[in-house]
């Protein structure tokens, strides 16, 4: 089974679209959240996963359409929040509001969280990598960093796709990932029970940039996409 990884969308309709048309054919699509925020377009993002039905789980951002707060001391942030709560219709912020903190998929052997499993907003980085991450499942997808890192243990896989729509690597390219789960009984043993492959992609940040300047956006949300921050 293979299965396409996306997370942190944070409404780059530009980078999602260059994704999808970048993944080759999979099984099932998922994402680790935060589809909303930063970038200008939160309904079209919402939309896209919807379209897809893809199983999404809730981000920090997207949890400020449930809480109705903000972000303070961070104005890129804020502005994100503030943008997105003016443009989604009361069917997408509903969409965002009905999102699960975790989901369980495929029979068990794919756990996706934001942050941490047990550590809500928790920056999980990736030298804090361990299959003590791991409960039952063989994969366990993180979000949250924005940086792309797997990594293998006796226990399972713990992988963040990195960052759709604003990667914090040092690479502006949008992030995916692919995972490969064999077919029947995982062993836990048995590295090729899940391969990963870690995927970028480049996508037109000007166009971007302008949309974020013609959306009211602070410049800084444009600049730290071309350095990838």
């Amino acid at each position: 089974m293979r299965v396409g990884v996306i997370s942190d969308v944070h409404a780059n309709r530009v980078a999602l679209d260059a994704v999808f048309e970048d993944m080759p054919d999979v099984d099932a699509l998922v994402c680790a959240g935060d589809v909303i925020g930063y970038n200008p377009w939160p309904a079209a993002c919402v939309d896209a996963l919807r379209e897809r039905d893809v199983p999404t789980v809730m981000g920090n951002h997207d949890r400020k359409i449930v809480t109705g707060s903000n972000f303070h001391g961070n104005g890129m942030a804020s502005a994100g929040i503030t943008h997105a709560k003016r443009e989604l219709t009361d069917d997408q912020a509903e969409w965002v509001r009905g999102l699960p903190r975790e989901r369980v998929l495929f029979d068990g052997r794919l756990k996706v969280v934001h942050d941490h499993p047990t550590r809500r907003d928790h920056y999980t980085y990736p030298e804090q990598f361990s299959g003590d991450l791991l409960e039952e499942e063989d994969v366990l997808v993180l979000g949250h960093t924005h940086v792309q890192a797997h990594e293998t243990f006796p226990e399972g896989v713990v992988l963040n796709p990195g960052s759709v729509g604003q990667p914090r690597d040092g690479d502006p390219r949008a992030a995916y990932a692919l995972v490969e789960l064999a077919d029947g009984d995982a062993d836990k043993d048995a590295d090729a029970d899940v391969t990963v492959e870690e995927r970028r992609v480049e996508y037109d940040i000007e166009s971007v940039a302008d949309a974020v300047r013609n959306a009211g956006l602070p410049e800084s949300t444009a600049s730290r996409l071309r350095e990838g921050r």
